[in-house]
């Protein structure tokens, strides 16, 4: 005996819009399953169904959906062990509806034939109502997995299974990441049905609805306004591709790698004094000015056709992937320690075991030269060649102190003797910054902000006695400066 489920839509509305075939089947089943009972043809037709079952209540027992679609999809198996079933759903059976997919995925694994006889989506009594063509453009989502980045605000948006204020509400929630609070969205309820209703609200307040039930959905308009999407990477990279074109900017259209990269690091140290001022408005410029950089550099490369920021996104994103396979893979790490030192271990691999290389040859030879001289000893540490302790450090540190006074005291001093003695001295002291976790490019510049801030303080304060800097004593100026550090300037 063949095991046989037959699958029928309810559709999406009233028993004047379900077909022929299917309220044929509907009636005259022997042995019929209701995913559940709320919908408007059953209430219709239920002086002419047969005795049926729902799984309502296994919606109460579990917490998931998940679970109660898989205990749905077993129990149709066991009840089709011995006979011919109908389980009839809301819409049609392969629109939105989970526990039909695992029938397919499923079913026929296991022996069972799982035939689709039908059924009226309530897409199309949806778009009616809503008076729209989706040839225009269309999204359908599942309100109760909807994730912000799936959605396209360009096209018709309608989200289903949008069934109460919880679920509403975490869509509201995810869309005004995106969207204005108030912007306006439709509700539609039990659509194509003589119970339709339509309601337009603002976006913020489309929890506050109280008549959302199992039959509503929300109808988000395109986006019309292109500034609302501003936010959006694509509005970005369309408007470097127009500075870009061929009646872009004429500074843009001339610029290369080459010539961008004073603007680069420019701006990267732009962004290091935002972050040191704790200025976070600031911070978010100067990132992007930042993000202007990698963008006009990927788009150079992609109007060359050597490469586009696609592949500079893939690049990146496999390599983060790869290098974090305590994330994204199996392997355990104990620690921060143990995460760098993975970290090399991949990128190693990665480099493949051709021609062995300096270990010093990555690091980039742009970098200032006091965070040179610390990536250059870390590079230098990892394979034992550092001091035990910072005592150590410290002893060298004296050393080339020393080393550099004996070279001034020289009636007839050597330049060039003097400036390698003074460089050693301050990559002896970049050590010390190193055993106490101290990046000095980052304190030199925290530094430099410090005594500019005390400087300007002693400034203002000329300025109130109504005197130049060269009029005040080296006594006065330091009084000013211990009372702007007082102020924690």
């Amino acid at each position: 005996m063949t095991k046989k489920i037959t699958v029928v839509g309810l559709g999406g509305s009233d028993a004047s819009h379900l077909p022929l075939g299917v309220y044929r089947k509907l009636t005259s089943a022997s042995h019929l399953f209701l995913r559940t009972k709320e919908h408007p043809v059953v209430d219709e037709l239920r002086a002419e169904l047969p005795d049926f079952r729902t799984f309502d209540h296994l919606y109460e027992e579990n917490d998931k959906f998940g679970d109660v679609y898989a205990e749905i999809e077993l129990e149709l198996y066991k009840e089709a062990e011995d006979k011919e079933i109908i389980y009839a759903v809301p819409g049609h059976p392969l629109v939105a509806e989970q526990t039909v997919q695992l029938l397919l995925q499923n079913g026929g694994q296991r022996g069972y034939e799982i035939h689709i006889a039908g059924g009226q989506s309530f897409l199309d009594a949806t778009f009616t109502a809503l008076q729209i063509d989706p040839i225009d453009g269309f999204q359908m989502v599942d309100g109760l997995t909807m994730k912000r980045e799936q959605l396209n605000f360009r096209q018709h948006l309608i989200i289903c299974q949008v069934y109460d204020q919880m679920v509403a509400s975490e869509v509201k929630l995810t869309l005004m990441e995106d969207l204005p609070d108030d912007y306006e969205v439709k509700i539609i309820t039990a659509a194509g049905s003589s119970e339709q209703k339509i309601v337009k609200v603002p976006l913020f307040e489309l929890d506050r609805v109280t008549s959302v039930n199992n039959l509503t959905s929300v109808y988000v308009p395109p986006v019309e306004d292109e500034s609302i999407l501003n936010h959006q990477f694509s509005a970005l990279r369309a408007v470097i591709a127009e500075l870009r074109g061929p009646n872009g900017c004429p500074w843009d259209l001339k610029q290369t790698h080459q010539s961008l990269k004073k603007y680069l690091i420019e701006e990267c140290y732009e962004l290091i004094e935002a972050i040191d001022e704790e200025d976070d408005e600031n911070v978010v410029e100067e990132l992007g000015d930042v993000l202007l950089q990698v963008m006009l550099h990927s788009q150079i490369g992609s109007d060359d056709g050597m490469f586009s920021v696609d592949d500079v996104i893939r690049t990146l994103t496999e390599k983060m992937i790869r290098r974090h396979p305590h994330v994204f893979s199996t392997a355990v790490v104990s620690g921060t320690d143990e995460v760098l030192s993975n970290w090399q271990e991949i990128k190693r691999a990665e480099k493949g075991s051709g021609k062995k290389e300096s270990l010093l040859k990555s690091i980039a030879g742009s970098l200032p030269a006091l965070s040179k001289a610390y990536h250059i000893q870390k590079k230098a540490a990892k394979v034992g060649f550092d001091w035990d302790h910072a005592e150590s450090a410290w002893e060298k540190v004296q050393e080339e102190m020393q080393e550099f006074k004996a070279e001034t005291a020289e009636n007839h001093a050597d330049q060039t003797k003097i400036l390698a003695e003074f460089g050693d001295i301050l990559f002896a002291l970049v050590n010390i910054g190193r055993f106490y976790g101290v990046e000095p490019e980052e304190a030199l510049s925290a530094t430099n902000q410090k005594f500019k801030r005390r400087f300007e303080y002693i400034e203002k304060k000329a300025d109130e006695l109504n005197l130049n800097l060269e009029q005040m004593s080296l006594e006065e100026m330091d009084s000013y400066w211990d009372e702007a550090k007082s102020k924690g300037l």
